[in-house]
């Protein structure tokens, strides 16, 4: 007599929800909840996905404050994509803007609220940095007051130079 395995129900019914809304998944971007089939054409990039046009360009205004109080420098870097564009003050325009170029605007984000920082003290250099990046605002303000701070200003060296060293 063969020998039968009978599965719960509980499991028999997750396991039709998960193939259920595996369907679901797959949806073309900006519109939640639309299912793509297999005889869907391919997706085309849209203006929305296609690179920043020239005139949204990365211009940047750095104010360094070596001291943490009176600006003592201040400078401008212009980008287009991963190259430098012009003159610039910036300790090393090409680096600034090949960093710029492949992680944008998450550069200048502040860490967030549950993130741990460890506990040290890296100078009293401050920094500002306003413009846009690939055509995104940014106003972001840089000091080495801590180890997520020192990051921070080491991420985009090439544009604040090295912490700690002003």
């Amino acid at each position: 007599m063969p020998h039968t395995i009978r599965l719960p129900r509980t499991v028999l019914l997750l396991a039709a929800a998960a193939l259920a809304l595996a369907g679901c998944g797959e949806s073309a971007p900006g519109t939640p909840g639309t299912p793509s089939s297999a005889s869907s054409p391919a997706v085309t990039a849209s203006p929305s996905a296609s690179p920043a046009p020239a005139g949204a360009a990365t211009s940047l205004t750095v104010e360094l404050m070596p001291d943490g109080e009176a600006v003592a420098d201040t400078w401008t870097l212009e980008c287009d994509g991963a190259a430098p564009v012009g003159d610039s003050g910036a300790p090393d325009p090409a680096a600034a803007c090949a960093a710029l170029a492949e992680h944008g605007t998450a550069l200048m984000a502040e860490p967030g609220p549950d993130v741990a920082c460890t506990m040290q003290y890296g100078g009293p250099q401050r920094a500002t940095v306003t413009g846009t990046v690939a055509g995104e605002k940014v106003d972001a303000a840089f000091a080495n007051s801590d180890g997520c701070q020192i990051s921070r200003w080491d991420a985009l060296s090439g544009l604040l130079g090295a912490a700690g060293m002003q």
